[in-house]
């Protein structure tokens, strides 16, 4: 278990408060409906949305929720190497309809989820790479996946793409309850945050809000990030 999972490492931490209170603000906002999928996306590269999904997973899972994490950066997703999980097959593979070693095979994602070392948390790596990650994201076979996982899962958290890069985050954030854009102190810039966050609004994405990371602290090491929301 690599040590940038916090929550996992030192739960009384600091940091691990902020998620904690990052998970109760999330359900408290979606009372009316049940919040079962979360997309976390950000602006560029850099800015901690995969340490941030990660740690908000194991946060649910801490909870007792069934917890499922999915590598949606097809191009350079770090799960698999985060939870020390096998690369491939996974979500690139499903997807695709062709298998790990490059043999026409319809997947079932179910076939592809692994356990990790913390218990109720459950990963789908991104697989291998793709040329055409994009168009990959065909609304019916997502629809289809998301039906099948939610019967057997609490809480299912996508680590997307960079939005300012590519459109997956985006396609994705059609079918999940909820988004939340990552954004990194003095790294995101102000336009890049607000052009996200109107694509994501034009396909009919729901955005929770906003985390800033990288605020710099007094104690040597610890990085954080506040959160900022609206109830829907």
């Amino acid at each position: 278990m690599k040590k940038e999972l916090f929550i996992q490492k030192d739960p009384k931490s600091p940091i691990a408060e902020i998620f904690r209170t990052l998970r109760t603000n999330l359900q408290f906002m979606n009372t009316k409906n049940e919040l079962k999928s979360i997309l976390i996306t950000s602006t560029v590269p850099g800015e901690g949305k995969t340490w941030i999904a990660s740690n908000l997973a194991v946060t649910f899972a801490l909870a007792g929720k069934r917890v499922l994490i999915i590598d949606a950066d097809m191009r350079k997703g770090r799960i698999a190497n985060v939870f020390k999980a096998r690369p491939t097959p996974g979500f690139s593979n499903f997807l695709s309809g062709i298998s790990a070693d490059g043999v026409v095979e319809k997947e079932n994602i179910l076939n592809i989820i692994q356990a990790t070392e913390v218990e109720n948390l459950f990963v789908v790596t991104a697989g291998n790479t793709p040329p055409n990650p994009s168009e990959l994201l065909e609304e019916d076979k997502l629809d289809n996946m998301m039906e099948q996982l939610n019967k057997r899962f609490d809480i299912i958290i996508f680590d997307g793409t960079p939005s300012m890069l590519v459109t997956d985050a985006t396609i994705i954030s059609r079918i999940v309850d909820t988004t939340i854009i990552i954004a990194a102190y003095n790294l995101t810039k102000k336009e890049d945050l607000t052009r996200v966050k109107r694509n994501i609004e034009n396909v009919g994405g729901k955005i929770a809000g906003v985390v800033l990371n990288k605020i710099p602290t007094k104690t040597k090491g610890y990085t954080y990030g506040y959160y900022y929301g609206r109830e829907e």
